[in-house]
């Protein structure tokens, strides 16, 4: 008897050290999986950003492009642009342009990192909480009634106070009785939505012909005429924004377990969503505040991201911001080249990508859940 006690207890050892090389064995390999797309990510991005800074109406060589920028810090490996005002071009057209969807496209895809986070759903996306729709209507209103008490930047503020002001609105008429569902805050959501879309509707009837082709052209979306003043009034809050919601990323891991495990585990699920859907609110106003509506970039980027480097926020979430800073960067150049002497709308290129990836995640969704394959 106690022979075999002693086997038993034999085998039970060994098989806890295989388990424990396996789950080390696995973790290895998603920290090696993690690692290896941050740095194609980071690769990617630095190319895409040097072909964009290089190609256009004006083309100037690569090196010529290093060389311009390096010469900034007192580095003199590459030659100078050779071009007539090809310097100018650069750092008052192109750098500008580039920092700005690279601002934009990473508020946009972290943020929609955190609105699936919250809710739970690979479906949700900025949008959701009628940010995009209520900056929309304080742009439309200024445009219509020709306000310039603070010159070119009098629309941008009014887009981000009124997004800002819409999603507070959506969370306060969904709360009740201190605490709010997500069911709730989807459908006021998309009641809010509704009447935004009516009242941006009713603002371009009402609007002269040139207000109203100011209206649908900045609902296209574009980053046509970013300059770094205008990057400068963006970043600092983007920037916030981002390090801000990392502050969360535990949270919203314990959040993915169920609101009733979240708070069994100390979350307080009332706060975090609100300070979640506060910096949603923060980051989409202020992306959107220059560029327009940017629609599927927090929907594509933070799913996709998602299948390949698993749920967790930590790693998630700044994959996000090097995700949707590619994407965009790769949206504005094609926008800036696909037609010679024109600036497509970046707002149409991105639906134009994330409209059939919806529509292949409902099927897979649907499949899933065993609806129609």
């Amino acid at each position: 008897m106690n022979e075999r006690k002693e086997s038993s207890a034999h085998d039970v050892a060994p098989m806890d050290d295989r388990l424990t090389e396996i789950t080390a064995a696995s973790r290895s390999a998603g920290m090696t999986r993690i690692s290896l797309v941050f740095l194609l990510l980071l690769v990617a991005l630095l190319v895409m950003t040097l072909v964009s800074a290089s190609l256009g109406q004006l083309i100037i060589p690569f090196d010529q492009v290093l060389g311009s920028v390096l010469g900034k810090v007192g580095i003199d490996w590459f030659p100078q642009p050779q071009q007539a005002y090809g310097e100018e071009a650069l750092w008052n057209v192109r750098f500008p342009r580039i920092v700005m969807s690279l601002i934009v496209g990473a508020s946009l895809a972290v943020a929609g990192a955190v609105m699936q986070g919250v809710f739970g759903n690979p479906l949700a996306e900025p949008g959701t909480v009628g940010v995009s729709s209520g900056a929309a209507v304080g742009a439309s209103l200024s445009i219509l009634m020709g306000w310039t008490f603070l010159g070119a930047f009098t629309t941008p503020l009014l887009a981000f106070v009124f997004g800002l002001f819409t999603t507070l609105c959506v969370y306060a008429l969904a709360r009740r009785n201190g605490r709010t569902e997500v069911v709730t805050l989807i459908l006021t959501g998309v009641a809010v939505n509704a009447v935004a879309g009516a009242a941006i509707a009713f603002i371009t009837f009402k609007a002269p012909t040139s207000a109203r082709d100011q209206i649908v052209f900045w609902q296209m979306g574009s980053l046509n005429g970013s300059r770094w003043q205008q990057v400068m009034m963006v970043a600092p809050m983007c920037v916030l924004g981002v390090i801000a919601v990392m502050f969360i990323s535990r949270q919203l891991d314990l959040l993915s377990l169920g609101e009733k495990s979240a708070r069994h585990l100390g979350v307080n699920v009332e706060r975090l969503r609100f300070f979640a859907m506060l910096m949603v609110a923060l980051l989409v106003s202020s992306a959107v505040a220059f560029a327009g509506i940017i629609s599927f970039v927090g929907l594509v980027v933070p799913h996709l991201l998602r299948l390949i480097i698993g749920p967790g926020h930590r790693a998630l979430l700044p994959a996000c911001a090097l995700g949707g800073a590619l994407l965009l960067s790769v949206a504005d150049f094609a926008a800036r080249t696909l037609v010679q002497f024109a600036d497509l709308p970046i707002g149409m290129l991105t639906s134009l990508l994330g409209g059939p990836f919806f529509f292949w995640l409902l099927r897979r969704s649907r499949s899933k859940s065993g609806g129609w394959a």
